[in-house]
């Protein structure tokens, strides 16, 4: 199965992200999308990059909020035989941090859960940060919703400089 990168509305790619995406089904606004289409055209898999929290607005850095596959995505054998899962995931991390350079910023940041492998963050370029120290979003002078998972991620980095 070939796939490629094609562009995606945040709606269309939020909408993908509810149907596929394994534990946040939700996504809190975003500001710009990509997909992987097979052959025939069908969306195959989305990434959202979205606004960072407040304390990094105007630093230059993105987070890649969400990544989604359609479950079961065929494998794929590479040029020494060897089986492979599917490339799209680590597809998307690379397209959306080409954007995130034409547009200017400088980092890219992501956070997965610990128990996730990250190969293809890895394979996108990210550097593991470690774990946060997880926990809720609010605090007494901004309330907000519990969060959906407040346990402990694992926080990935790209840096984008002008050698990527």
């Amino acid at each position: 199965m070939s796939i490629e990168i094609a562009p995606c509305t945040v709606k269309a790619a939020t909408k993908k992200v509810r149907e596929w995406h394994r534990h946040l089904k939700d996504i809190q606004g975003g500001l710009f999308a990509a997909q992987c289409v097979d052959a025939e055209g069908r969306c195959v898999a989305v990434a959202v990059a979205g606004n960072p929290a407040r304390v990094w607005q105007k630093q230059a850095k993105l987070v890649i909020s969400r990544v989604a596959a359609e479950e079961g995505l065929p494998r794929v054998t590479d040029s020494h035989g060897e089986e492979h899962a599917s490339p799209a995931c680590t597809m998307l991390y690379g397209a959306l941090c080409r954007a995130a350079k034409a547009l200017g910023y400088r980092e890219v940041w992501t956070y997965t859960l610990p128990e996730e492998s990250g190969k293809s963050l890895k394979a996108a370029g990210f550097i593991d940060m470690g774990l946060t120290d997880g926990g809720e979003h609010s605090r007494p002078s901004r309330l907000r919703k519990p969060a959906v998972r407040s346990d402990r991620k694992r926080r990935w980095l790209r840096q984008l400089n002008a050698n990527q």
